[in-house]
């Protein structure tokens, strides 16, 4: 088990790849602090954990507040009196549309939820795993940073605004033994990929099709094997691995 005995903070616990993140990180051994703005959603992936022979704890949070993210800092020393990892992955999504007409109050919001979240979480966390000598942050970005999509803007926004974060803090904490990455991800097959596509027409049938044969793996990667470089990052295997965005897009960034 990659994670085994590690502590590990898991925000934006909704389907999809929060969940993912939090059932696979327990499975490979690590303790694991669900969090989310949803007390139901994340009990329910608590209790799923611990019926399985694994430990977690659930801690409702919303990141876009400061006293909350450190709460869930507190909450998780008090469980388990370390802190190792923590994935940053909650996010806004604006409504689809161009930037020219966007609605600014949607794009601040994206930026003060994906981006400064992702700082006051670090903020959060930063002190103790100073103290510890180690720790590893992982911020979830996106393959759309890369490849813009038309009216994806606002969200893009705040991932590469994330994605400086990693880096900005990954040569400011040189020497702390905090490492600091950002994993980006593409076309994800989960539930929302899935209810995206029960919304078409075809019931996604062919935008599936023609994406999957796109992605140089030849499937859309699913969200669960995904998961699995953050594992890595979070990991000793990535002792010396710090200041990287790991593209988790089963190649879609290099395909034409």
């Amino acid at each position: 088990m990659i994670l085994k005995d590690k502590v590990v903070i898991i925000t934006g616990a909704g389907p999809g790849m929060g969940q993912a993140l939090c059932r696979g990180a327990a499975a490979e051994g690590a303790k694991v602090a669900i969090s989310a703005r949803s007390a139901d959603a994340i009990a329910a992936i608590r209790d799923d954990i611990v019926a399985a022979g694994g430990k977690a704890i659930a801690v409702p949070t919303d990141v876009s507040d400061v006293s909350q993210c450190q709460r869930l800092v507190d909450e998780t020393l008090k469980a388990f009196g370390r802190v190792d990892g923590l994935v940053h992955s909650a996010y806004y999504h604006p409504d689809w549309t161009p930037l020219e007409s966007a609605d600014i109050d949607q794009i601040s919001r994206a930026l003060d939820v994906i981006a400064v979240g992702g700082l006051r979480m670090a903020q959060a966390v930063i002190p103790t795993m100073r103290n510890q000598k180690s720790g590893s942050i992982v911020n979830i970005s996106t393959l759309a940073t890369r490849k813009p999509n038309p009216g994806e803007g606002g969200y893009a926004m705040g991932k590469s605004a994330l994605a400086q974060l990693s880096r900005q803090l990954a040569v400011e904490l040189g020497g702390t033994g905090i490492r600091v990455n950002t994993a980006l991800m593409g076309w994800m097959d989960g539930a929302p990929l899935d209810n995206f596509f029960a919304s078409l027409p075809d019931g996604g049938e062919a935008l599936r099709a023609e994406t999957a044969a796109r992605i140089p793996v030849g499937h859309i990667p699913p969200d669960r094997d995904c998961a699995k470089a953050v594992y890595f990052l979070l990991s000793d295997y990535a002792s010396e691995v710090s200041g990287v965005a790991l593209d988790v897009n089963g190649g879609d960034w290099v395909s034409p």
